[in-house]
Order: structure tokens, then sequence, then C-alpha cells
């Protein structure tokens, strides 16, 4: 689950249907784990920056006619049978970002859960499902003991690819447990799928994979508020009363080959893992292959952008550093430092690179003024007694304003992040990443996207062994018959 800065007052605001439509999609897990209390087991991740904004009481205000959102939270914190997933406080790409700043995303991440949820989540999905192995010590310094990756990036030791069992990666001496996703039924869990159909792929998916009759773990992951599917009031009709419901009904009655599991509970019954690397990259969106970072590192204007954040974040530490060593520390240019810190963080957030050409002014609108409180900075530490740091003058940094002409329909011009003085523009509606069902112009955004993690996990069996599970992100869905997503799915 995640809303880039500012969206969910934006959607309120300007599109009161789709606001409600994203924020049930909140709620609606809830219902149906308690329903299901006996069988059902769902793994859901929150960025720290949607629950920054569920935690707003003005936002809790607006929404108060649709949903009691604290009363909301309150059941996350009582439900048992979901397992709370940790992601990056501002839905960054973690690979693309200076590791300066990674630390600081996920502790900042695991402090918001541990607020809104008072429970420290054990597993980590990467946003995006961007990983590399060098995140692995950052991980387990925060203390995740294993990590969702996309299958497909997974690199087995012993050289037999094997999505349906978790390994343990390495990096520099450090170990943490990676279970990989299948992106198959992945896709099919985003866009549309009844029981049978699940049942069926499984069976024949893990008939066929190296190690049929061994226990057998079945993990798919996929957004929870993006698309049709997700987003269907009409619950019969969307992934909880079509495919769920009779899942865990056919669960429940004893008849069905794949249960439900817990993955930290699984974990703990798997001893003696092989281990594997795990290849750069991140999950399937569209025509994307997620075998690189270039859906939002491809083009040169990304890549600029990308290093105006990692500039101005490598002049934040440095600056930090000698206001440290300066007599009476940082104390006279602590706020001004605050400032810019959380402007930084905020620019690390994945929407604004995904949306190409056409959003990355809102990552200026956060660097420029996260530049002018470090001239800022710099212009007192430069002085031989330090005093209080003035607010910069507004208006330094350059405009974002953009053309609704070019913006497909439920997408609107703009963007106002929390306690952010800026332009009343907004955000697109919607998600951390997808593209559009049509882009007018050149244009290429999502149709009202609204980036979210939500999964399902399940042991079962197959070909008479125990199998599998199912739980994890995916983006990406074709597949004739199933209800289709946001537009050219990702």
């Amino acid at each position: 689950m995640h809303q880039p800065p500012g969206n969910l007052r934006l959607l309120i605001e300007a599109n009161p249907w789709e606001a409600e439509q994203i924020i049930r999609c909140y709620e609606r897990p809830l219902r149906y784990a308690a329903q299901y209390r006996d069988v059902g087991r769902l793994h859901i991740g929150f960025s720290g920056v949607l629950l920054e904004q569920l935690l707003d009481p003005g936002i809790v205000d607006r929404y108060r006619h649709i949903l009691d959102i604290p009363e909301m939270l309150d059941r996350y914190r009582e439900a048992e049978n979901i397992e709370l997933i940790g992601m990056g406080y501002y839905h960054p790409i973690f690979p693309l970002i200076p590791r300066a700043d990674w630390c600081e995303q996920l502790e900042r991440g695991l402090a918001i859960m541990d607020r809104a949820f008072g429970r420290i989540p054990r597993g980590f999905w990467p946003p995006e499902m961007a990983f590399t192995m060098e995140m692995i010590p950052a991980l387990a310094d925060a203390g995740y003991e294993y990590v969702v990756v996309d299958g497909v990036h997974v690199r087995p030791e012993d050289g037999i690819s094997d999505v349906f069992r978790p390994y343990l990666a390495c990096y520099q001496g450090v170990c943490i447990t990676v279970v990989p996703r299948d992106r198959d039924v992945s896709n099919a869990q985003e866009s549309g799928l009844d029981p049978n159909w699940f049942r069926n792929e499984v069976h024949w998916r893990v008939g066929g994979s190296p190690r049929p009759r061994e226990p057998r773990l079945v993990t798919t992951w996929s957004d929870g508020e993006n698309g049709g599917w997700f987003r269907q009031t009409h619950e019969g009709s969307g992934f909880f009363g079509y495919f769920f419901a009779p899942y865990m009904e056919q669960v429940r009655c004893g008849d069905y080959p794949i249960s439900p599991v817990s993955l930290s509970q699984y974990l703990q019954q798997v001893s003696g893992l092989a281990r594997a690397q795990v290849q750069t990259g991140a999950w399937n969106l569209g025509g994307n292959p997620g075998l690189d970072l270039s859906q939002w590192a491809g083009s040169e204007s990304q890549r600029v952008a990308v290093a105006e954040v990692g500039r101005l974040s490598e002049r934040y530490w440095s600056l930090r550093a000698q206001a440290v060593r300066m007599p009476g520390g940082e104390t006279p240019v602590a706020s001004a430092l605050d400032q810019a810190r959380r402007l930084i963080l905020e620019a690390e957030t994945s929407c604004f690179l995904f949306w190409g050409d056409a959003w990355i002014p809102h990552l200026y609108e956060r660097t420029g003024p996260a530049a002018s409180w470090l001239d800022a900075v710099a212009a007192a530490l430069a002085t031989t007694t330090v005093g209080a740091v003035e607010a910069p003058v507004a208006g330094t940094a350059p405009s974002t304003a953009a053309d609704p002409a070019l913006l497909p329909p439920g997408v609107y011009p703009g963007g106002q992040g929390v306690d952010t003085p800026r332009p009343a523009q907004e955000l697109p509606t919607g998600a951390s990443s997808s593209p559009p069902r049509s882009a007018p112009r050149s244009a290429r955004t999502p149709a009202g996207a609204g980036g979210s993690r939500s999964g399902m996990g399940g042991v079962g069996k197959a070909a008479g062994k125990r199998v599998a599970p199912s739980r994890g992100p995916t983006r990406n869905g074709t597949g004739s018959g199933r209800l289709g997503r946001r537009g050219p799915k990702r």
C-alpha cells in the first residue's frame, strides 16, 4: 500500500469517488482476515509516507464520512493473521538512492510502522521490488529477517532455478533470507483469477519444478489498491469477494490443496537454506521485464534527476559533519539541516521517476528548496559566529506546473506534500507506479494509479505433496479472461 506525498488530500479534493475506492482498499483486507481468521493469512506492506497521511488529523477528518481511519489502524494492530511487511519510508528505489540514505529510509519506515500499528515488521518488501545485494547489511542492521525479491533475479549457487523455496543470500559476511516471488502467478493475482485456476496453475507449476516432491512455497505479491480488480466496490466482483473468500471457504472445508501460511512462521520451520545471489533488478512493468532499473533511470532526464538527489545528499552529509565540528555543535543550524533532509528523502519517492519526464518536476519541487536550505547552512557555517539560520526566500524551486491537457483521465497536475510549503499543484492520483491506460500525447503516466502492495501466502499440496503459498507483489498481468488492471499493466 502506497500513496505519494500529499496524495490522499488531493484525491479527496479533486476526485472524491476515486478517493473512496482507494481508502476502502486499506480497510477491506481487515474484514476478510477477520472472517477467515482460522485459515486466512495475508501479508501487507505500507509505505511510511502513506502512514504519515493516514495519521494526519486533517486526513482523518476529511475521510471520516467514508471510513474511521484510527479505528482501522487499531484493527491492523489486533489482526494476528495479517503479517505486516516493511518498506522504505518514502518508497524509494533503493539501488538508485545514496547508500548513506538507506539507513534513515529504513529506520523512519520502521518507526512509523510501530507508531501506527504497535508492531515491528520482520519482513521487508523493496519498493517496486528494486533490490540489490548491497542492501543486505542495511536490512539486517534494521532488524529485518527476510526480504521478498522477484524470483527471476534469484541465482541459486547450485545452478538450479527454483522459485518455490526460500534461500540465504549473503553480502560482505552478512546474510538474510530471501523469498522469491512467483512472477507468473502474481500477474494473475493483480489482474483477476479464481480458486480453480489458482489450484490448477499452482499444481502444474509445482509439478514441473525442480523438486516437486519437496515442500513448496509459492509466493505471490501485487499492488493492493490499483486497478478495478482491487478497487472494486462491488466486492463480489473483486479480488476478495471473487477469489479470496471462495478460496478460504474451500481451505476451511479441507478439500483445497494449497494452504495459506505466514511467512515468518513458515521460515522458522525451515533449516539448512541453500544459498543464492540476487541479481540487481526490479519487478516486471508491462513491456519492461524489470531486468534493470530503466523504468526509473532509463532516460537522460531521469539520470540527471537521480544524480541531483545524490549530489544534495552528499552535500547534506558534508555540511552536517562540518556543523558537528563547529563550537556548539550543529544546534544553530539543526533546524535548517532537518528541513533539507526531509526534502531530500521525500525527493527519493519512486513515483517522481516512474512516470518519466512529465513527473520529474515533482522531484525538483523538493530538491530546489532543499538546495536553498543547504545554501543557508553553508553561509551560516562560513561566518565566524554561527547564528540561527533563516528560512530561504520562497520561490527558489523550479516551476512544476503540469499542463492538464497532457494528463490521462484521473490524473491531476501538481501536488502538495505534508508540511512542505509549495504551490497548490497536485500529484498523480493513486499509486506509486503504473502506466496509463492511454497516454495522451507525450505524457505517459498512469491512469489513476494508487501504488500499493498486498500479498497472500499459502502452502499446499501438488502432485500429492505439500506445496505452496501465495503472497506478494506483482505488476504485470495479461491473461485472457482475467480482469484488467490499470490499463497497459505495469
